[in-house]
Parts: structure tokens; C-alpha cells; sequence
């Protein structure tokens, strides 16, 4: 099973999870930010450009050919790019099977396009992502991602996250399995 917690806090979302589903599965946990390009290509258009930072920062297919198709053949690269040395993080591929449950984290992975059964997205107001340390130049980019994909009605399940101690689930969809994300139709 394949799961995208999408937004800022979705790592500690993601803790509770592995918790919780550790006693009956293998839980394997990605972060997209293991997935990030190298700088000179995120950096293109500025370090501090928020279209880039929510369209080009991420390795998109890197990420789905790595971890979210690798899964059905029973091995993902848990870590691809080491951003702070800016090199590849030579991380070994890790064995997952049929019950195991890989978990990605990241900001705006309801816009790529990624394949998953279960889409969980942790809604945040601009204050509280200030409060969460997100730079201020990063508030367009999460402005426009909330307005153009509307990640609250096309997830499966809608945390929000205001107060991190007291996350409210706000909906949840019986949707399950589903090949792709919302919106994206099979090739």
C-alpha cells in the first residue's frame, strides 16, 4: 500500500502513523525531500523563487520510479539526492513486500501526479505555516497550490493541523484502493 501525506507537518503525521500500523505491517517511511534535485537545478530561477520551489524542487519521477512503482517489485531507494552536500545520498534499495506499507511526506505531492491508495492532506493557514517555520517567500507558492489543486477535496483524508498537538480530521473518503492520485488518469 502506498500512502502521500502531503503538507507541512505531514512528518510528524506520519510518526503517529508508523506507530499505530507497526504492530501488523512494515512500515517503510520516504521523505520527499530525500528526493529533491541538485541545487543548480532547483536553484535555476532564483533560491528564493516560490513557483520553482513548488513546481521544480522535487525529482518527480525520480520519486515514482524509485519508490512508488518500485514498490510492487519488492525494493525501494529510500533516499536519492542528500541535499545538504548536494550529491547523491548512495542509499541501498530496501525490501518491502505485500503487506508493507510505504508512507511518502512532502509538500505539494497532490499536484505531481504520483500513484497512491491513500491521500492524506495536512491543511495549514498561512499563520500557522509561519509558525511552523515555512519561510515567508514560500507562502505564494503554498497560496497557489491550495487554489489551483485544491488538495482539501481531492485527498482522501483532510487533517487540519493548526494547533500540531491537536491535529482535527476533518473528512475522510472510503475511496480505497485507487491506482492514481486524484485527477490523474491512468496511462
Amino acid at each position: 500500500m502506498r500512502v502521500l501525506v502531503d503538507g507541512v507537518g505531514g512528518a510528524e503525521l506520519v510518526d503517529s502513523l508508523v506507530d499505530g500500523l507497526t504492530t501488523s505491517r512494515r512500515v517503510m517511511r520516504i521523505s520527499a525531500d530525500d528526493f529533491l534535485r541538485p541545487a543548480g537545478e532547483r536553484f535555476e530561477a532564483g533560491r528564493e523563487d516560490p513557483q520553482s520551489f513548488r513546481e521544480r524542487w522535487v525529482d518527480t519521477r525520480a520519486l515514482r520510479r524509485e519508490v512508488l512503482d518500485a514498490a510492487a517489485s519488492g525494493a525501494v531507494l529510500p533516499a536519492l539526492w542528500d541535499a545538504a552536500v548536494d550529491r547523491s545520498a548512495r542509499a541501498a534499495r530496501v525490501h518491502v513486500d505485500s503487506r508493507s506499507v510505504v508512507i511518502v511526506d512532502g509538500r505539494f505531492l497532490l499536484g505531481l501526479g504520483l500513484p497512491a491508495e491513500v491521500v492524506v492532506h495536512v491543511a495549514l493557514s498561512p499563520a500557522a505555516l509561519l509558525r511552523r517555520g515555512v519561510p515567508a517567500w514560500q507562502l505564494p507558492a503554498f497560496a497557489t497550490y491550495d487554489e489551483q489543486v485544491q488538495p482539501g477535496d481531492r485527498c482522501d483524508v483532510l487533517v487540519r493541523a493548526e494547533d500540531p498537538q491537536r491535529p482535527a480530521v476533518l473528512h475522510r473518503y472510503g475511496r480505497m484502493p485507487r491506482r492514481e492520485a486524484p485527477g490523474v488518469s491512468e496511462a
